[in-house]
């Protein structure tokens, strides 16, 4: 396929942090950047060169889109498959509807995971009109404590549940009110991540190893580079990553997360097939970013050797940090000058809702995630 060269569009599919990370780097390498999303005055839409309004489920209108750009690729994973393929008819969506059509449904990932021979925690699909004695034989078939989730979207412990009894899974049932997807609680020793690049060509790369802690509300905390983990550990863990771009046949980036467990088995968590919050140090810590590779693969470019500079901490900086009014004192978390702040332009602060982030380069992973602690701590949080 020809490849996308700068001075072409890109066209990006969400308007939120990762589309404005994305069009950062497309605009240093000379790209025009236009997005595409129902929100005005969006994160992405400040620093595109031009931004389209429509619904994500509006096929003729993302067609329109489509007609203005080179290339499409997308920021998040809630788009109308149908929408998708009226916008293939003028570019080429990269990844394809293949990636996104398996990423939208958690259940359809599962199947597509376990079909194809990747490890898996206990699971088993609840549909939405079970009744009393499908629900007791899913409990124990799965085995308790448990998560539930809904089979189709969810992020950020949005959409999710946790029961320790079949009575706390029948009122979980009862609030998400659909079809659910049915895990295992698991003991593990970490979480861990990969963000892996497929060019159109087949060629993969990736970060290597990150090591991820959530918060109480399931919501990405903290994240290391390198995890923490052995060489051959780390090694395994990537062979699954590429192994399930390529079983994707994914052009472009997909997040793969991952459980460690106290066997050293790496069971497979949820897929992402765009950049993630985990891969966001990769700005500051690496040679190049993951939106930097991402950008690279759409336009059918190869991909450049990554090389980390020195071992790295991220810590996402939530809405609750900000006070009523304003903006939090930066001041303090940047008295250290190895704290680096990258804020979205998201324009109203919510509880849970991530509004940047501050990454920490250091001599080590615990003393940058130390120090990237210490900085969001002067800030208000102890997270």
């Amino acid at each position: 396929m020809p490849r996308v060269l700068p001075g072409a569009t890109v066209g990006i599919l969400g308007s939120g942090q990762l589309g404005r990370m994305l069009a950062l780097s497309a605009r240093e390498m000379g790209y025009r950047v236009h997005t595409y999303s129902p929100d005005r005055h969006s994160p992405t839409g400040q620093v595109a060169d031009a931004a389209h309004i429509g619904a994500y489920d509006d096929a003729a209108e993302m067609a329109r889109f489509a007609q203005s750009v080179d290339v499409l690729t997308y920021e998040f994973e809630n788009i109308s498959s149908d929408a998708v393929a009226a916008a293939e008819q003028h570019a080429p969506v990269r990844p394809g509807r293949l990636a996104l059509h398996t990423a939208q449904s958690r259940l359809r990932e599962k199947r597509f995971l376990q079909e194809c021979g990747f490890d898996l925690a206990p699971w088993t699909h609840l549909p939405a009109d079970a009744n009393a004695a499908a629900l007791t034989a899913a409990a124990a078939q799965v085995g308790l404590p448990l998560i539930g989730k809904t089979a189709g979207y969810g992020y950020d412990g949005k959409g999710q549940f946790r029961a320790d009894t079949t009575a706390a899974l029948v009122q979980g049932r009862d609030q998400l009110n659909g079809d659910l997807v049915l895990e295992r609680v698991i003991e593990f020793r970490c979480e861990l991540s990969v963000v892996a690049v497929r060019t159109v060509a087949g060629e993969v790369s990736d970060f290597g190893v990150f090591e991820n802690r959530h918060n109480q509300r399931h919501i990405l905390d903290t994240t290391v580079l390198p995890a923490p983990i052995s060489p051959a550990l780390a090694a395994r863990a990537r062979q699954l990553a590429h192994g399930i771009v390529d079983q994707l046949e994914l052009v472009g980036v997909l997040c793969v997360e991952m459980f460690l467990d106290g066997d050293d088995r790496l069971l497979v968590n949820e897929l992402a097939p765009r950049p993630h919050n985990s891969g966001h140090l990769t700005i500051d810590a690496c040679s190049c970013s993951q939106f930097d590779l991402q950008l690279r693969a759409v336009c059918g470019l190869p991909l450049p050797e990554v090389v980390q500079h020195r071992p790295a901490a991220m810590a996402n900086l939530l809405g609750d940090l900000w006070p009523p009014n304003g903006d939090p004192d930066w001041t303090a978390a940047l008295d250290d000058p190895a704290v680096r702040l990258h804020l979205y332009g998201k324009q109203q602060a919510r509880a849970g809702r991530k509004m940047g982030h501050l990454t920490v380069l250091a001599d080590s992973v615990e003393e940058a995630r130390t120090r990237a602690l210490d900085a969001r701590g002067s800030l208000g949080s102890d997270e």
